[in-house]
């Protein structure tokens, strides 16, 4: 339990040095391969609860301590205790009597491991009060900055407590089918027969009712389904792809949405595009699982066409853009830490940017789906706005389906939040 928390710590530390929590995770297993899964498992949880929850956490600390912790990891050793406290089911004077171990791993400084015995079991104490106490702080009630709760609460007066709340949830483990290989009631059915409990969402998605490990899904690294959150999966169908289209997909790394549009229209021109060469390696990793292989891998960048562009013109555009990432921080907790307000406006104009480029690439009546998985106007509906009256050949179709209003999804039990925008070149 003691490599675990040092490892927990470790990851938090990091994510507040600015690094991304899957690449530090990532990185802990490559130096670490002797990890079990359950250790592993261990870390993650207690890595993605933390920060998840790092307002209301820190903010009791905040009530516990009379003057910071300089120490950094000691105070991510609190953290991580303080987590567990609150949210593991682990037994109390275990949680303690580990963080004070892992305390002397982390500092030669005697008085350490006093300090951490004292602060745990004075929270255990005062926890109804604390608890209570904090709730007058909106950063601790709903564990996001203050500037991400304002930003909310100005464009979803009526919406922003539920997208704030939804974010904190665990994700749902959702499934996509592969249509060209099997049907979602036999799917379904062998699903059934190991035990994982599903429910049907519509088209090709399919919700566990518990999330498994990949390894225990029937047939996956046969390619019978793919793990896409279901609002990912609408993306494929807005484009309304026809056999014989070629159809770019421009920004593709993991491959969710390319896979998808290959699985719902076979005999389609496809070429998957992504500007970071280690990302291609996963790319083709998801196609040859899925055992599709009409398609064309390029490595180049969505902004700079004439790079890698043969100067044929595209009938469909996919452009899954760099954003926020605000509608997925359930699955990304650390985005949460990691954004500035800035970073807002400096993603619109980068997707402007690529918007702009690949327009040029388009047929006449062809159709460019604009996408992000983002909830914050600026990036979205700020954004298609302003290509629209750039582009005076461009008009926006609807989105058909009732869940997207006006082009936003919101987050919610069964879906993550993402935004679309469907345009045609005329």
């Amino acid at each position: 339990m003691i490599e675990i928390q040092l490892l927990a710590i470790q990851a938090i530390g990091e994510v507040f040095a600015g690094a991304n929590l899957n690449e530090v995770l990532r990185n802990i297993w490559q130096i670490n391969s002797r990890l079990t899964s359950q250790q592993r498992g261990a870390i993650q949880d207690i890595a993605y609860g933390t920060l998840r929850h790092y307002g209301q956490i820190d903010a009791i600390l905040h009530k516990l301590l009379n003057k910071p912790v300089q120490d950094k990891s000691l105070h991510y050793l609190l953290t991580i205790a303080l987590y567990q406290l609150c949210y593991s089911k682990a037994p109390v004077h275990a949680i303690v009597d580990h963080a004070v171990s892992s305390s002397r791993k982390i500092t030669r400084n005697p008085a350490a491991s006093g300090l951490i015995n004292a602060v745990l079991r004075n929270f255990m104490r005062q926890r109804t009060s604390l608890l209570d106490q904090i709730k007058v702080n909106e950063v601790a009630r709903y564990s996001y900055p203050q500037w991400w709760i304002d930003k909310l609460r100005q464009q979803y007066p009526q919406d922003y407590e539920a997208i704030l709340l939804a974010g904190n949830e665990h994700p749902a483990m959702i499934l996509r089918v592969n249509s060209l290989r099997t049907s979602v009631n036999h799917y379904q059915a062998m699903l059934d027969a190991q035990g994982i409990g599903s429910e049907w969402l519509g088209d090709n998605a399919l919700q566990l009712i518990r999330p498994v490990a990949v390894e225990k899904l029937p047939k996956f690294s046969e390619g019978l389904v793919t793990i896409q959150d279901a609002g990912a999966q609408f993306a494929a169908p807005l484009l309304d792809v026809k056999a014989g289209m070629r159809v770019l997909d421009a920004c593709a790394a993991p491959g969710g949405k390319s896979t998808h549009l290959a699985e719902l229209t076979e005999n389609i021109k496809l070429t998957v595009l992504d500007k970071y060469e280690d990302r291609l390696t996963r790319l083709t990793e998801n196609f040859s699982r899925l055992q599709i292989t009409n398609y064309q891998l390029i490595c180049g960048d969505a902004m700079h066409p004439s790079q890698w562009w043969d100067g044929q013109l595209y009938d469909r555009i996919l452009a899954d853009v760099p954003c926020s990432a605000s509608g997925v921080v359930n699955r990304h907790p650390d985005i949460k830490w990691l954004r500035r307000p800035g970073d807002i406006g400096n993603f619109a104009q980068v997707q402007t940017a690529i918007l702009n480029e690949l327009w040029l690439l388009l047929q006449r009546g062809g159709k460019l789906l604009y996408a992000t998985c983002s909830v914050f106007s600026e990036e979205n509906n700020l954004v298609a706005e302003k290509f629209l009256s750039i582009h005076q050949d461009a008009s926006r179709l609807p989105c058909s389906h009732e869940e997207i209003n006006d082009g936003q999804l919101l987050p919610g039990p069964h879906h993550d939040g993402f935004f679309y925008a469907l345009f045609q070149k005329n």
